[in-house]
C-alpha cells in the first residue's frame, strides 16, 4: 500500500513539473540558507527575531531586562525636553522595578529602584548653558564618596576583643 501511495504522489509531481508549475517559485536557483552551518538548537528563535526584527533583550529575564534598562536610562533621557519629564520616565521605571521586587521570578539578581533625584542631576548637567571658563584648572573634580565599611552587631568568633 506505501508503494502505491508513493507512485501516486510521484505521479502528481511529475505532472505538476510538466505543467510548469514549480517554474518561478521564489528563492529558485538561490542556496538554502543555514547549509552547511553547524546545528543550533535555537535556530527557530534566532530566526523569527532576525525575521520580526526583534531585540534579542526580550529573552532576558525579568531582572536582567530591568537591570538592561536601569544603564540605558540615561541615554532614555538625555533628549528629554523637561525635568518633569525625566522624572515621569525615571518613575514608570521604578513601578516596573517595584512590581518586579513584590513578585520576583527568574533569578535572583539585585535590582534596585533608580534615583530620580540623581538622574536629573545628571540631565541637568548635560543641559546646563556651556561655562564661560575652560580651563582645567577652574573646573571642579567630581570625587566619589569613599565606600562604606560593613559592620555586623554580632562578634565574630576570630576577631578578639581587646580588653
Amino acid at each position: 500500500m506505501t508503494e502505491a501511495w508513493e507512485a501516486a504522489v510521484e505521479a502528481q509531481i511529475r505532472g505538476a513539473a510538466q505543467r510548469g508549475e514549480f517554474d518561478d517559485l521564489p528563492g529558485m536557483g538561490k542556496p538554502i540558507p543555514g547549509r552547511g552551518t553547524p546545528y543550533d538548537e535555537s535556530w527557530w528563535i534566532k530566526s523569527f527575531l532576525e525575521r520580526e526584527a526583534l531585540p534579542s533583550d526580550l529573552l532576558l529575564p525579568t531582572p536582567l531586562q530591568l537591570r538592561r534598562r536601569i544603564e540605558q536610562i540615561p541615554d532614555e533621557v538625555r533628549d528629554l525636553p523637561t525635568e518633569q519629564s525625566v522624572r515621569d520616565v525615571v518613575g514608570q521605571l521604578n513601578a516596573q522595578i517595584v512590581a518586579w521586587l513584590r513578585n520576583p521570578d527568574g533569578p535572583r539578581v539585585v535590582v534596585r529602584p533608580v534615583n530620580a533625584d540623581e538622574v536629573v542631576r545628571r540631565w541637568r548637567a548635560e543641559h546646563a548653558p556651556p561655562s564661560v571658563s575652560t580651563s582645567p584648572a577652574e573646573q571642579v573634580a567630581v570625587v566619589a564618596p569613599p565606600p562604606r565599611s560593613r559592620r555586623t552587631w554580632w562578634p565574630l568568633p576570630w576577631r578578639r576583643r581587646s580588653r
